[in-house]
């Protein structure tokens, strides 16, 4: 009988062995579970706060950008009024340029109004509507302002500056 005890001791004890090995089995993947998790949610809340970040960045450069296109078109109606008074001195001298200015006037103005309503967005997809539409005008105007830019740099190199370096020759004494 005693052995029939130990029997059902160690088969309780055995029980109770793979009883604990399972819960800490259970234990061990919910922490690997866990562990593996946490580093997924912090990149799922990193990505949504740089998204907003990135949200707000945006918004904040297409604020200043439209602000700054406001101020473009205001600059631009400006000079169109100050066209107009150059056109009126010149009226009494010179009738035909006095016309001519006017008329520049009027359509640096209608330039001015039609940038007052528009965004940067509208711009932007107005002008690649346009390169849709005449992609050799755009193309020409680009090769244009290339080299004018070419000849500007290469300009500017050919000038020649003093030196900076000091002169080894003694005084009063020439090489020649």
């Amino acid at each position: 009988m005693s052995y029939q005890n130990f029997e059902g001791t160690e088969s309780a004890s055995s029980g109770d062995h793979q009883a604990r090995n399972q819960k800490m089995r259970d234990a061990a993947g919910e922490t690997f579970s866990t562990a593996s998790d946490t580093p997924r949610d912090a990149g799922a809340r990193s990505k949504r706060a740089t998204e907003g970040s990135t949200s707000s960045l945006t918004d904040s450069v297409m604020g200043l950008l439209n602000q700054q296109l406001d101020a473009g078109a205001d600059a631009a109606g400006r000079f169109a009024s100050s066209m107009r008074l150059a056109a009126h001195d010149m009226e009494r001298e010179n009738p035909m340029m006095a016309d001519l200015v006017r008329g520049l006037a009027h359509n640096v103005d209608a330039y001015a109004d039609s940038l007052e309503n528009q965004t940067v967005e509208q711009l932007s997809k107005a002008a690649s509507d346009f390169t849709r539409r005449q992609p050799a005008l755009v193309f020409g105007l680009a090769a244009v302002a290339g080299f004018l830019a070419f000849r500007t740099f290469k300009n500017a190199q050919s000038v020649s500056s003093p030196s900076i370096q000091p002169d080894h020759t003694p005084a009063g004494k020439s090489h020649g």
